[in-house]
């Protein structure tokens, strides 16, 4: 897994950083790409980048400001005309938006009024506190921030897959490979020809651990943040204020820099990622934001456009193997 930032920039789009959006791309685990807010001329950024909007399945919007949302209907008309990945009826494959309340009205108006006939399917699902997507392979669960607006983080969490078989043990004991290992592969219990019992779950390793995603954007201090962040492999966080611009920060509904290291250090995260950069911070002077936070939370980036950091797969953990 990868994440993507295509605008880190707040409010309103500079020379050096377009508004709010970020891929997280899953290419390697299920050929997607979930893109989490849509600011303005996000579709300009995928240009530039690896990201391919055909592979965008779902879209996760955390709320209606213009900076996070104002992309969204120039995304999805472009997307029509991108069918080289379609599905069996030969249509770009379908497309699900989760949002606040409103966010359907605003999409299903502005390509109304503008005329578009999508050739796919979108399904609209409102977002609410808890879990609000669930598959085999993902969890996606809601945090209600603090912004003035109805407003949500959203936390990705990796279900944990099965143990490798232990392949090399099962050759000493003089085991063949073949359909006998898929059958041990499952757990199950077999009799050799020679009368001994091998049972498959004593030879499959430790369960690797799935990775945690969360987004948190704009919001002001509060207890839900740390909730959604905890134990996080990558903590985004919304550093719209240096750490002296704290009041100024909680009078407009956003965090500081120092503010995002605090809930990183207390919900145990891993790597703290600042985006969401106020346009006073030009240049070099997106650093002090950084300084600042490494000083509560050492292991902390801060996020410039069409940056993209990698979000390795976890070692199997260690532990005793049955014998």
């Amino acid at each position: 897994m990868e994440l993507e930032f295509l605008g880190t920039g707040a409010g309103q789009p500079s020379k050096q950083r377009n508004v709010s959006s970020i891929a997280l791309r899953m290419l390697n685990e299920r050929n997607e790409v979930w893109l989490f807010d849509v600011g303005e001329a996000t579709q300009h950024q995928l240009l530039r980048s690896n990201t391919r909007s055909r592979k965008v399945r779902k879209i996760f919007i955390t709320h209606m400001h213009g900076d996070h949302i104002f992309g969204l209907p120039g995304f999805l008309t472009s997307r029509n005309f991108q069918a080289s990945e379609t599905s069996d009826n030969g249509r770009p494959t379908d497309i699900e938006i989760f949002g606040p309340r409103g966010l359907k009205n605003f999409v299903i108006n502005a390509l109304k009024y503008s005329q578009v006939r999508l050739q796919y399917h979108i399904k609209f699902i409102t977002a609410a506190p808890g879990k609000i997507f669930e598959d085999d392979q993902f969890v996606v669960k809601a945090y209600p921030m603090n912004h003035g607006i109805e407003d949500y983080a959203y936390r990705v969490e990796e279900k944990s897959t099965a143990g490798q078989l232990q392949v090399e043990r099962l050759l000493d004991l003089g085991l063949k490979p073949g359909p006998i290992f898929g059958r041990l592969k499952t757990g199950e219990t077999i009799t050799l020809d020679d009368g001994r019992q091998i049972n498959g779950k004593d030879f499959i390793g430790p369960e690797r651990q799935g990775r945690i995603i969360s987004i948190v954007m704009d919001t002001k201090d509060n207890p839900e943040i740390v909730k959604a962040a905890e134990k996080a492999d990558i903590l985004v966080h919304e550093s719209t204020y240096d750490a002296g611009n704290a009041v100024m920060a909680k009078k407009h509904g956003h965090s500081t820099s120092a503010q995002a290291a605090k809930h990183a250090s207390q919900a145990g995260a891993k790597k703290l990622i600042l985006t969401h950069i106020s346009a006073r911070y030009l240049g070099k002077k997106a650093e002090i934001l950084t300084k600042q936070a490494k000083k509560i939370f050492p292991n902390t980036f801060i996020a410039h456009d069409l940056d993209v950091f990698d979000i390795p797969a976890k070692e199997q953990e260690k532990g005793k193997v049955n014998a």
